[in-house]
């Protein structure tokens, strides 16, 4: 969606490998295809199954492989005036100063994950000399770029813990189409084929996976198995599903769902079927990560549990706006008996629920629509071209609840 947005103003080629999911039931091929204004071109690599480590990381090295090389064959008459590497493989960014060098180009380093920092988070990787030079290495290519984006305070923070140089770094947050994703709180469908009328919905969407906070979910589905008005629905795929449903199923949870992701047409049903979402965090992946399911359930016009940290990102904008509850999970041994106390607080006074889902719903219009935060990389975009773009001043949306909370403010 950024790359379609962008080439109403620029030539944009997407230099891509095989995605992991996709909606399409066509067959996605190697080369080059256009789609809607935009070249992708998908270079070859290995796929072996991400369960394994080593078959993971060869997947990654090969990625990073090609496209280096798919990069570097072009001519100069062909050079891109600016490359923009984002962090899936993680070491991607490393190629964009020789890139730089051989073009002359701009570039722009796209932080989606803080790395080797998030793999040490979750507990897959650990602090040691190998760990030590990556971060450096990192760290150097991002000082080297002309711009680093990333999409949170709390990540620039620990950007600049590790030296990333602040005048260098602009927040972009993510976002949600609220045209696409917008509240569907009467008659709705997925309510209706799931047996959920009349149900007080707990829901999380998302990835099931190592950075989120999870086994409190059915923990608190135990403590309230009994309250046959609340339901909760897990939606998504991830390393922890397994566990989750066979821990559900040990404990003869009849009041916990399982589903795979659903379909982008169905977001709106889906997302607007919960009367509350639980987004969760790690606390030791807090500024590593920005969960971007966060913002498709403020367009859904639904109530958040923050089960964050207060000082983190997510906890920030639900209490500034009043969009839901924060519940600390960083006492693990109370988080769940808080959580179940959170959920039955919010069942009880729905009336309440009910308006943090209306001002949910005000603020993604208003801060995080797609049409807003694509906006903001076209004029950054400009002004780097232009030899015009400024550092930015980044704000605190706990200290002013008015104040803009995005800081890209180009």
């Amino acid at each position: 969606m950024l790359c379609e947005s962008l080439s109403d103003e620029f030539d944009v080629e997407v230099i891509a490998g095989m995605p992991n999911h996709t909606d399409t039931e066509s067959p996605l091929k190697y080369g080059r295809a256009q789609h809607n204004n935009v070249t992708i071109n998908r270079v070859r690599h290995t796929r072996f199954s991400k369960h394994s480590i080593i078959g993971r990381l060869t997947n990654l090295v090969t990625f990073t492989m090609s496209a280096c090389l798919a990069s570097l064959r072009k001519s100069k008459v062909e050079a891109p005036d600016i490359v923009i590497t984002e962090t899936d493989p993680f070491f991607l960014p490393l190629l964009g100063p020789w890139l730089k060098w051989r073009y002359n180009n701009k570039f722009v380093a796209y932080l989606q994950d803080v790395y080797p920092d998030v793999a040490i988070a979750v507990g897959k990787a650990k602090e040691g000399f190998i760990v030590s030079q990556l971060r450096k290495s990192l760290v150097k290519a991002y000082n080297k770029s002309d711009r680093v984006i990333v999409l949170s305070p709390n990540m620039l923070a620990r950007c600049e813990r590790n030296g990333v140089a602040s005048e260098k770094m602009t927040i972009v947050h993510n976002w949600a189409n609220c045209e696409t994703v917008f509240p569907v709180k009467q008659d709705n469908p997925f309510r209706a084929t799931h047996h959920l009328n009349n149900k007080f919905v707990v829901m999380y969407s998302g990835n099931l996976g190592m950075a989120h906070v999870l086994s409190p979910l059915i923990e608190a589905a135990t403590n309230l198995k009994d309250h046959s008005e609340i339901h909760f629905m897990l939606i998504g795929e991830g390393v922890h599903k397994e566990q989750l449903e066979v821990l559900a199923k040990e404990r003869n949870l009849s009041n916990v769902t399982f589903l795979s992701y659903q379909p982008k047409s169905q977001l709106a049903n889906s997302l607007s079927a919960a009367d509350v979402h639980v987004v969760s965090m790690l606390p030791a992946a807090e500024g590593c990560v920005m969960p971007s399911k966060l913002y498709g359930i403020l367009a859904a016009g639904t109530a958040v549990i923050s089960l964050c940290e207060p000082t983190s990102d997510v906890s920030k904008i639900v209490n500034a706006y009043q969009l839901g509850v924060v519940c600390d999970p960083s006492d693990t041994t109370t988080v769940a008996q808080r959580l179940t106390d959170t959920i039955l607080a919010m069942e009880h006074n729905r009336t309440e629920t009910e308006r943090q889902g209306r001002s949910a719903r005000e603020v993604c219009l208003k801060k995080y629509d797609q049409s807003l935060q694509l906006k903001k990389f076209a004029v950054l975009f400009r002004a780097l071209l232009e030899g015009t773009a400024q550092p930015v001043e980044i704000g605190d949306p706990a200290q002013n609840q008015s104040e803009e909370l995005t800081s890209c403010e180009c």
